[in-house]
């Protein structure tokens, strides 16, 4: 299926939005982080309120768009992105659930690959794949960690559709060796994989539900600034 833009969610123009794009999932993040990093900002799109905006940092044109929450919403935003609007790159900026022990609250994660409960990586490969990023990108963000000790942690995420999963699902993800759980990169790297097109996923740790523990909305909307800031700096590398 053809994509023509603009889209049923997203009103941008072709050329409204420039080719890197940082994309978390909260929309009011994406609005956050265009007020506080973004010069001669405009915002190209509020339909059903997945708040996109351009702008440029350190002279570089950037974009930042929320993909909502759920595997469904960032594969409708992210295909459109790729496919209707020639973005080459997306740089998912989300948070996660802790799930091995030693990874705690504020850690910033890396999804160097990605296991999944979801369907829509093999609906839409036709098989199974174990999801990757981009290899560029991945080696970059392994530049830069050693450069300026940012203490990322790179390994497995696990997407799932069950926000509210069960105890014992979670510990099963354990002996798979998951850092972590979220809800949206699967899509993402899987339509990275279709478009022949970049990707890869940072995230803040914002709770341990193993452990009881979380931070709050406020916390997870405007407080995770050193994920920001990495992934902005990762965006001027790729447009070098």
């Amino acid at each position: 299926m053809k994509i023509t833009v603009p889209t049923p969610h997203n009103s941008a123009k072709m050329g409204d939005i420039a080719k890197t794009v940082l994309m978390p999932g909260d929309p009011l993040r994406a609005e956050y982080i265009a007020n506080k990093y973004l010069t001669n900002v405009i915002c190209y799109n509020k339909v059903r309120g997945m708040l996109g905006f351009t702008g440029e940092y350190k002279g570089v044109k950037i974009s930042v768009q929320g993909s909502g929450m759920g595997v469904p919403s960032m594969g409708i935003y992210s295909k459109e992105l790729f496919e209707g609007y020639d973005v080459d790159t997306i740089i998912r900026i989300g948070s996660a659930g802790a799930i091995s022990e030693d990874v705690n609250l504020r850690d910033i994660l890396v999804a160097s690959d990605v296991i999944t409960d979801s369907n829509y990586p093999s609906i839409n490969l036709g098989q199974d794949y174990l999801l990757k990023p981009d290899e560029l990108l991945l080696n970059r963000l392994v530049e830069m960690n050693s450069k300026n000790k940012f203490n990322i942690r790179f390994g497995r995420i696990c997407t799932s559709d069950v926000f509210y999963s069960k105890n014992d699902k979670l510990e099963a993800l354990k002996v798979k060796d998951v850092l972590g759980v979220e809800m949206e990169t699967a899509a993402l790297y899987t339509n990275a994989k279709i478009a022949k097109k970049r990707a890869i996923a940072i995230f803040t740790v914002s709770d341990a539900p193993l452990r009881g523990e979380g931070l709050d909305a406020s916390s997870r909307q405007n407080s995770f600034n050193e994920m920001m800031e990495i992934a902005l700096e990762l965006a001027i590398k790729n447009e070098e």
